[in-house]
């Protein structure tokens, strides 16, 4: 589409109408055929078809006609045919129409005059329009409202064109008259929007004449209002106080979508405490009021950024956000909890942990959908809580033990690392966790969250009868000895030639290549079942025998090496806390018997697949050591393990302290900034509103958040050269990336001492890019420039390349074309993909899903391992999610992860494992992942580009 118009309908070509059908069914007395010949008409006119001849026909035949469709259709037809001649000026037959769109204003059908004057807002030719003027006029004192609110939107638009204030010099005037007696709300609007759009000062006059009844406005008028309000205090910001009073007012009003928009301009006008405080308010008065999700999620989102500006009026607000919970929708129930962690203090964690605890409690109930991922975000959030507030921790550690034998795996494994690091950051919750912890171990039901629990019995039962309770849960849950009977195994074998498929699809998927949490490879089973097997639960007949049996007796090895180390260390303490060396004895015979049962229970046929020799290595590891204690093996397996679980939680505090500290950006103001001193100001007159207003924007001006830092060099890097300098033609452009947009600000030189004519920027995309518009035709004059802005829209995180030409006509030459062709544009994905975090085993169970990898060999001058990690984390603006403590030291190995999120959601993870050769040089591999094919590919491309040196 080249012209511009209102008007757009699918036409299939394909079945083209002709000119003389159309005439004649025209010509005839049917309205239906008439109707269906004036559609066909201006479809083909719309799909770039002339039909000349037509127009008198019309001009004959259809303008009499009495059916308001006919005349509607007739409208739509006059708007889109062409009015003037190639040099502009108006066609002479157009002086047709005058006549009859002046009968259409004095029509006695309200509807005809109504659809008339709305098509006369369509018209640019002021010829047509001049002597239509008094009949425009006429209208806005018709007694329907639909005619006067379409009048009013006409001498607007006879306003704002180029003559305009020639045609209807007195138009403000008679707007603003008829606004103030005006009653029909949209009719008011409509003046009033006149107003606002071409008489500003008027607008602001009948504003503040009718002040007291903006209140009483309809929503529409009350709409514009604000509009006028934004657009006058941002060029009069000396003003603001008096317009924010009037936006408060308006925050009571009926329409949530005026006190939407009232709270958005507050915002974005005040900075005062009472203003951002009623905005606040009104965002959470929303959030419970309004049921659509979408609109939930919206409010969020102005909540969030209120929150990184305003923490701490939004510190009072966060039992109101939390309110939000009752929303089933997740998605609200997440970002609800991710603003409410950011606000908690010390004065109100009391309050929030409460809430989240009743949540947790509702979760019991099996009526709402998703209930274990909503569990699963509540345990998160309570554990956030308590490591912030440790005191807080004894309050909700037991309700959450009683989810350890939850379904959900996830969720059982979150609340039992939440008790594994509550035992140790909180030692006066030791002893009834430890208790607590025994009475419940029966019900877990998952290896891993038994592995966990299993862990914490070892470590931190001290005292006598904690350990001997220990040592008899384990005992129970295991189950009479041994595992199994002669007989058992001998049907096994038996069995076995049935069997032996099932065995084979056992051993092949135990045998699955595992990413563990260092980004390192296994083959174990041991390992695949800690990194990437779907949870072991107990279910069906065995449920009823004790869990680490029927977990034991499912194959899990693992968790039997788990059991063995558990019982070595609890056998260990018995012995520095029992006088009676004969209850020692006989507690290390019974562990060195449970043992034995399990290497057997390994290496029988009773099972499908034998023990692995990992998990077999660590139970020989605890007989021997059972038999054969030393002090350094003691202290080895009694104080180095707690030591290293400290060192791990130190650490993770640590790093998440030094992330803080990176997110809170200080801004400064040049040491050369004028001060304003509040206290010297005049005060005379301004509302209380207004001095905070006034303190707010001069702390904001001291500490710098008005002046944002323009990179100039990195403008520089974002021109680009489209043309060479010897070309008659020079172009060159400016990309900016708006997440979902492109926009490209091509500036063309005509080098030539020739007009250039019907210049033309022709651009075509690869890659999943789209082209907004097409650019219209340009006259250049000799060594003039011109700049032409290119809209492209972009839907996915993907290297896209833009490609075209500059086409022109010379004034020597009109009928040759002279192409110039362009350099290609190549959008990077660094622009769409930014560092993001997640957990170590989110990001494993995204490996896993992920189908499209990407595997680039390292080629690299770099010797350093972690100079070329660093040199790939800047490249790909990724987020090393690996801590720094694990890639320490100097052992000629590194592997690490990395991640980052795109703006349309999606998700980059990248493992880095490489090795130093001994000449010196890193080899290995890089190997991206992703759920779409385009970020894979884009990312390894960058990475094979940038990998090569420290560039």
């Amino acid at each position: 589409m080249e012209k511009s118009c209102s008007l757009l309908v699918h036409f299939d070509k394909g079945t083209p109408a002709l000119a003389n059908e159309i005439m004649e069914a025209l010509e005839g007395n049917d309205a239906g055929a008439k109707i269906e010949a004036l559609k066909k008409a201006i479809m083909l006119l719309l799909n770039g078809e002339t039909i000349p001849q037509l127009f008198i026909t019309i001009i004959r035949y259809v303008l009499p006609s009495e059916d308001h469709t006919v005349q509607k259709l007739l409208l739509l037809y006059l708007e889109i045919i062409d009015k003037t001649d190639s040099r502009g000026k108006v066609l002479p037959e157009m002086i047709l129409i005058c006549q009859n769109l002046r009968n259409n204003l004095q029509h006695p059908n309200e509807y005809i005059r109504g659809v008339t004057l709305r098509f006369l807002c369509r018209l640019n030719e002021s010829e047509i329009i001049e002597p239509l003027i008094p009949s425009i006029l006429s209208n806005l004192e018709h007694r329907h409202p639909f005619v006067r609110r379409n009048a009013v939107l006409a001498v607007m638009s006879v306003y704002k064109l180029p003559q305009g204030e020639q045609l209807l010099d007195s138009a403000p005037e008679i707007v603003e008259k008829f606004l103030s007696s005006e009653q029909d709300p949209s009719s008011k609007r409509n003046a009033f929007l006149m107003l606002f759009s071409c008489a500003q000062d008027r607008a602001i006059n009948y504003l503040f004449t009718n002040i007291d009844r903006i209140n009483d406005w309809g929503e529409q008028l009350q709409m514009i209002v604000l509009e006028l309000i934004r657009k006058v205090c941002r060029t009069n910001k000396g003003e603001k106080g008096k317009y924010i009073k009037i936006i408060i007012s308006l925050l009571t009003a009926p329409s949530t979508a005026v006190i939407y928009e009232c709270a958005s301009t507050l915002v974005s006008l005040s900075s005062a405490p009472t203003a951002i405080r009623a905005a606040a308010s009104t965002y959470c008065q929303l959030l419970l009021s309004q049921s659509d999700n979408n609109v939930k999620l919206i409010v969020l989102d102005r909540l969030n950024e209120l929150k990184s500006s305003n923490r701490e009026i939004m510190v009072e607000m966060v039992m109101d956000v939390l309110r939000a919970l009752s929303s089933p929708n997740l998605d609200i129930r997440r970002k609800t909890i991710d603003i409410a962690l950011e606000l908690i203090t010390p004065r109100n964690i009391d309050e929030v942990v409460l809430m989240l605890k009743k949540e947790v409690v509702k979760t019991q109930n099996g009526e709402q959908e998703k209930n274990g991922e909503y569990r699963q975000m509540l345990v998160q959030a309570i554990h956030s809580c308590a490591v912030k507030f440790p005191e807080v921790a004894s309050t909700v550690v037991h309700l959450l033990m009683d989810f350890l034998g939850d379904t959900n795996v996830a969720s059982a494994m979150d609340v039992v690392i939440f008790v594994r690091e509550i035992i140790e950051t909180n030692p006066k919750l030791r002893i009834s966790i430890i208790t607590r912890l025994l009475d419940t171990f029966y019900q877990i039901r998952a290896a891993r969250v038994c592995s966990c629990a299993l862990w914490i019995i070892g470590e931190y039962c001290l005292s006598l009868s904690e350990v001997e309770s220990g040592i008899a849960t384990i005992k129970q849950c295991l189950g009479d000895l041994p595992f199994y009977t002669v007989s058992e195994e001998g049907e096994g074998g038996q069995d076995a030639s049935r069997t032996t498929q099932q065995v084979n699809s056992t051993t092949v998927s135990s045998r699955r290549p595992a990413i563990l949490a260092d980004g390192t490879y296994a083959t174990q089973s041991a390992a695949l079942e800690t990194a990437m097997s779907p949870p072991t639960l107990v279910q069906g007949p065995l449920s009823s025998v004790g869990n680490l049996r029927s977990l034991i007796l499912s194959g899990d090895f693992f968790l039997g090496a788990v059991v063995a180390c558990t019982l070595t260390k609890l056998v260990l303490r018995l012995e520095e806390v029992q006088t009676s060396k004969v209850e020692v004895n006989k507690a290390t015979s019974q562990a060195l018997l449970i043992m034995v049962s399990m290497l057997q229970l390994g290496q029988s046929s009773v099972l499908p697949h034998p023990i692995d020799n990992d998990s077999h290595d660590r139970i020989v590891l605890c007989i021997r050591l059972l038999c054969n204690t030393g002090d350094e093996i003691r202290k080895i397996w009694l104080q180095s393990c707690r030591q290293s679980f400290v060192k791990m939680l130190a650490d993770k505090q640590r790093r998440e302290t030094e992330e803080i500290k990176a997110k809170a950006q200080i801004s400064n103001a040049q040491p050369d900034d004028l001060i304003d001193f509040y206290h010297l100001k005049s005060r005379k007159g301004m509302s209380q509103l207004e001095l905070e207003d006034e303190v707010q924007d001069d702390l904001k001006r001291a500490t710098g958040e008005f002046t944002k830092d323009a990179d100039d060099a990195n403008k520089l890097n974002r021109i680009l050269q489209l043309t060479g300098f010897s070309d008659p033609v020079y172009a060159e452009a400016y990309v900016t990336v708006h997440h979902y947009d492109i926009v490209l600000d091509v500036t063309v030189i005509n080098r030539t001492k020739e007009t250039l004519q019907n210049l033309c920027l022709e651009l075509a995309t690869m890659g999943d890019l789209k082209l907004v518009e097409r650019l219209q035709n340009y006259t250049l004059a000799p060594e003039s420039s011109k700049q032409i802005k290119a809209n492209i829209k972009v839907s996915s995180t993907e290297t896209g390349v833009i490609f075209g030409n500059i086409v022109y006509e010379t004034s020597s030459n009109v009928l040759e074309r002279t192409v110039i062709v362009l350099n290609d544009i190549h959008i990077d994905i660094m622009d769409y993909i930014s560092p993001a975090s997640c957990a170590d085993v989110a990001f494993r169970t995204m490996w896993a899903e992920f189908e499209w990898e990407n595997k680039v060999a390292v080629n690299t001058v770099i010797q350093d391992e972690r100079d070329f990690l660093n040199h790939i984390i800047k490249s790909t603006n990724m987020k090393c999610l690996t801590p720094p403590s694990a890639l320490e030291g100097d052992c000629g190995f590194l592997a690490a992860n990395l991640y980052a999120k795109s703006v349309f959601g999606e998700d980059a993870l990248v493992n880095v494992s490489i090795e130093k050769q001994s000449d010196g040089k890193l080899s290995g591999y890089i190997r991206i992942r992703s759920k779409t094919q385009g970020i894979a590919l884009s990312l390894g491309d960058k990475i094979t580009l940038k990998q090569k040196g420290a560039a």
